[in-house]
């Protein structure tokens, strides 16, 4: 019974070691799911988002206003110029194109305001 008596105050030990390891264990857990409730409840915080998303693609994907104008005015572009943007630039010949009508036929003026954008 001696020997069961000296055990006994050992495992107590290395329960109380678990029960604290656990008990940090649930604290960090509890703190990052009280963290993520924060979040969901912050709704004003992701519909600006979401806003911010939408003007983004839609700056991204479709033509530009100024883009569309320029191809209105009907301007000749250079076989020349439109050969030089496919090659330098890797685009399409449309693209090429169009990206000369924006630019009035500059195809300086047209491979810079690519690179920039």
């Amino acid at each position: 019974m001696v020997q069961e008596h000296q055990a006994t105050p050992a495992r107590d030990q290395d329960d109380e070691g678990h029960a604290t390891a656990k008990s940090a264990e649930d604290r960090k857990a509890a703190s990052a799911l009280a963290s993520l409730d924060a979040a969901g409840q912050d709704e004003t915080t992701g519909e600006v988002d979401r806003e911010a998303v939408t003007q983004a693609m839609k700056s991204l994907g479709g033509t530009r206003p100024g883009v569309v104008k320029a191809q209105a005015k009907n301007i000749r572009v250079d076989e020349a110029d439109v050969a030089l943007l496919v090659s330098e630039l890797e685009v399409p010949k449309g693209k090429a194109t169009e990206l000369l009508r924006a630019h009035d036929g500059d195809a300086v003026g047209a491979m810079r305001a690519w690179v920039r954008a």
